[in-house]
């Protein structure tokens, strides 16, 4: 009896079931698996990736989702040598050069604050503003925020640090292209937490950054060839051949057929444990192909990849009783459209080299209506033919909520228009496509502390309960696969304190 016990607690049987089959899902699930767990991943939708989704038609290739990724996180890099893709990875050609619209004219965006004093961008007296914020933000000065500032807005933050000019024509349009917000909306601490803290501990952010930078290049110093050569890839963000999608279709080929359930909605949650057994702790029901019949599974454990406003329709009960949700925040969801267009590269009269250019929101004081577009040909040459130049533009966000959700043929005019103004394109796209994303990104409000708040009281009354994905840690897709790799190590870590404390109490029982 004694060995069957140990077989049950130690052994390969424990079951973690994986709500949602986004790239944050797929990591935990394909941790989980590596560690020997058996694993099953229900995904509501017919596709497993979420908001990686490439499109392959016509000659041309495209993203409708993320574009490009970075593996500054530690968690990316091991799992792109994990799965073998480094021979994917592609990197977009000048990726250094990306622009900002002031007055209605694309302008370089400075790399380093030696380009930014020669560049334009600013006014003197925002760049003199900018060389005196380490003399006026010492770290004396850090000890005078008030608890009201713990909720700052970036635009708050970085007025108060480098003036409006740098809101308005920096910051904007960044959190704009990256999250699709608005730098009032956003909250500092949660959006922007690495310079929030730089702010706590130097005061200066420049300074801080400065001595953060030192501190790293010491600490790379010490280290051994060996290491250094595992990081070599961490500058500058990539793509893979044939898209984004592609890290997410390789971890979906780690995963058996049983063990990926696409269109497989979770209707319900139910964890009940008597802790005298080594039975399975949850019981998850879902409909299949929105079939109204549902079938139940038993779990030891449950990570939650699923956008809150999901997990909000979801019943959970806990030891037979109802597990109310109602301490679950309201999550704003911002809307964005994605428009791909094509021209002959004839028709673009001033073509750019580089990344993309972004569209601060006073730049519809001149006509702009877009956040941004991306050189999607001009990064990755692959993906449209020789003669062609591909774009991908945004519009909608906080700025246009309502203009996200317009026709294709008016959202058509509008990148049209604005491609005509900012690059001097003739005529009509030869192909267009319209994809829109009703809840593109959770927006890191000034209320976001509450919704990781309420997070966290989920995992603290739901034994064997954890949340991963974009709603905590950061937006970015290395942000979301490292919530996703945390979340299956907790599961570990879970799985195996519970088996020592039923170990220990069956021998204790034993010995009575």
């Amino acid at each position: 009896m004694a060995s069957a016990m140990e077989e049950d607690t130690h052994g390969p049987g424990k079951r973690v079931a994986v709500v949602g089959a986004g790239v944050s899902g797929l990591a935990a699930a394909y941790k989980l698996k590596a560690h020997g767990l058996n694993v099953t991943v229900f995904e509501a939708e017919g596709r497993a990736g979420g908001k990686l989704k490439s499109v392959s038609k016509d000659g041309l290739i495209w993203d409708e989702g993320a574009n490009t990724m970075t593996e500054s996180e530690m968690e990316v890099r091991c799992l792109l040598d994990d799965l073998g893709i480094r021979d994917k990875q592609q990197s977009p050609i000048s990726q250094t050069k990306r622009y900002i619209v002031r007055n209605g004219i694309p302008v370089l965006l400075p790399t380093n604050l030696i380009d930014l004093f020669k560049s334009n961008i600013l006014s003197a007296q925002s760049k003199f503003r900018i060389m005196l914020e380490p003399v006026l933000w010492k770290k004396r000065d850090s000890s005078k925020l008030s608890d009201a500032q713990n909720v700052e807005s970036v635009g708050g933050f970085f007025e108060r640090h480098f003036g409006k000019e740098v809101v308005d024509y920096l910051v904007d349009p960044f959190v704009a292209g990256t999250s699709a917000g608005d730098p009032d909306s956003l909250c500092m601490r949660y959006s922007f937490p690495e310079l929030w803290n730089l702010e706590q501990r130097f005061g200066s952010i420049i300074a801080g950054a400065v001595r953060s930078k030192f501190t790293g290049r010491r600490e790379k110093s010490q280290e051994t060839k060996s290491s250094l050569d595992k990081k070599k890839h961490q500058r500058g963000s990539f793509s893979f051949f044939g898209g984004m999608q592609t890290i997410a279709d390789r971890l979906c080929k780690e995963l058996d057929r049983d063990e990926l359930k696409l269109n497989s909605k979770v209707l319900s949650l139910s964890y009940s444990h008597d802790g005298k057994s080594a039975l399975e702790n949850w019981s998850v029901s879902c409909s299949l192909n929105s079939d109204k019949h549902s079938q139940g599974s038993n779990f030891d454990a449950v990570i939650m990849a699923a956008p809150l406003c999901n997990v909000e329709e979801m019943k959970i009960s806990k030891g037979g009783q109802i597990f109310p949700l109602d301490f679950l925040p309201q999550v704003s969801y911002m809307p964005l459209s994605v428009i791909i267009t094509a021209f002959k590269k004839a028709n673009v009269k001033r073509p750019l080299e580089g990344f993309g250019v972004l569209v601060p929101s006073k730049e519809q004081q001149n006509g702009l209506k877009s956040l941004g577009t991306l050189f999607s040909s001009m990064m990755f040459p692959d993906r449209a033919p020789s003669d062609i130049h591909l774009y991908t533009t945004f519009i909608g966000g906080s700025r246009n909520k309502e203009l996200a959700k317009t026709s294709t043929e008016e959202l058509k005019e509008i990148v049209t228009s604005d491609l005509r103004q900012l690059l001097g394109v003739e005529g009509e796209p030869l192909y267009v496509n319209h994809f829109y994303w009703s809840k593109a990104f959770p927006l890191y409000g000034l209320n976001y502390g509450s919704v990781l708040e309420a997070i966290e009281k989920m995992e603290e009354n739901l034994p064997g309960f954890f949340y991963a994905g974009n709603h905590r840690g950061g937006l970015s897709v290395g942000k979301a696969i490292t919530s996703g790799c945390s979340a299956a190590d907790l599961v570990i870590s879970y799985l195996e304190s519970s088996s020592d404390d039923k170990m220990k109490m069956f021998k204790d029982e034993s010995s009575l």
